[in-house]
């Protein structure tokens, strides 16, 4: 199932822009970018818990309105939006944003599934949601159609952004369920600078290579499968990966089996791909499994400042 084209940059932009004089976006955005803290004034407690869990982490300023062109079940649980930024919109590879839908109290906290590459190239933005019953996720899963508008903030300090100068690194990806999303965007980010070191005929950024570990309830659940392959595939000596599944009880597809893994993932299986003086960890998923990661990396030597993480309730 193909994801809808979204509106031409100049379409985009015009509409984009205008969606601020609208009565809901206009006010919301107004009342985000004045002079009181969302954060410190809303009234309601339930509307504080991606707000509060994430006080700490940096935070652009600006609200930006954007506008959904697409929308495409990536599995059973989980609906995949596609959105047609502001030109203004900006991120970095990993950052989440804050979710502001018209109508709804409660601010969502959706991390990137998509490159900055893409949004360079075409305006657009995608997030993977699954369902739940959380105000913002049930919206998206119930309410949210091509061409609801909403409005979003970026944040985080949990980003891959190398810059050409810097010294290469082996980046260790770890992701359990719908944490894969923010190490998706790291590995797609990763792959466009590997394309574009190879266009420049190697200038440019030095990449090393990326190894990304993906543990879910089963296949259907393993969001961004096939393209993960398929950049493995792509740059067969740089990435890599292991799926595994832990309530598997279907047969897998054979196109699958070679990468599929049957239990959660193994010390012994993350041994091979952690070197003290180079890997870079990426870690996103539950908090206990995070914790038990980073206390097996930390035991094979890596040093905690090269172990990242981003907790998801």
């Amino acid at each position: 199932m193909s994801i809808p084209s979204c509106l031409s940059t100049a379409a985009r932009s015009r509409s984009l822009i205008h969606s601020l004089s609208s009565p809901a976006l206009g006010l919301l955005c107004c009342r985000l970018l004045g002079p009181k803290s969302a954060s410190r004034n809303m009234s309601s407690r339930r509307q504080m818990d991606h707000l509060e869990r994430t006080a700490s982490n940096s935070r652009q300023n600006a609200v930006y309105p954007a506008e959904v062109c697409g929308i495409i079940n990536e599995s059973e649980t989980v609906k995949r939006l596609r959105l047609a930024a502001h030109p203004d919109f900006t991120f970095k590879a990993g950052q989440w944003v804050d979710f502001f839908i018209p109508g709804v109290e409660t601010v969502g906290g959706f991390s990137m599934c998509s490159s900055p590459g893409l949004l360079q190239r075409e305006g657009v933005i995608e997030l993977a949601v699954k369902y739940t019953k959380h105000p913002p996720a049930h919206w998206v899963h119930t309410m949210c159609t091509v061409g609801s508008r909403v409005a979003m903030r970026v944040g985080g300090d949990f980003f891959f952004d190398p810059s050409p100068s810097d010294p290469s690194v082996d980046l260790l990806l770890v992701a359990g369920g719908v944490g894969i999303n923010p190490l998706y965007s790291i590995l797609l980010h990763t792959a466009d600078l590997l394309r574009l070191s190879r266009a420049s005929g190697g200038r440019g950024h030095n990449v090393g290579s990326a190894h990304l570990c993906y543990s879910a309830k089963n296949t259907q659940e393993l969001l961004f499968k096939s393209s993960i392959i398929e950049a493995c595939r792509e740059f067969p000596d740089k990435f890599s990966c292991d799926f595994h599944v832990t309530q598997q009880s279907a047969d897998v597809d054979p196109h699958l089996q070679p990468f599929i893994n049957r239990g959660r993932i193994t010390e012994e299986g993350l041994r091979a791909h952690v070197d003290p003086q180079r890997t870079l960890c990426y870690l996103c998923g539950p908090p206990p499994m995070i914790e038990a990661i980073s206390k097996t990396l930390t035991d094979f030597g890596l040093p905690k400042d090269r172990i990242l993480f981003e907790k998801w309730w």
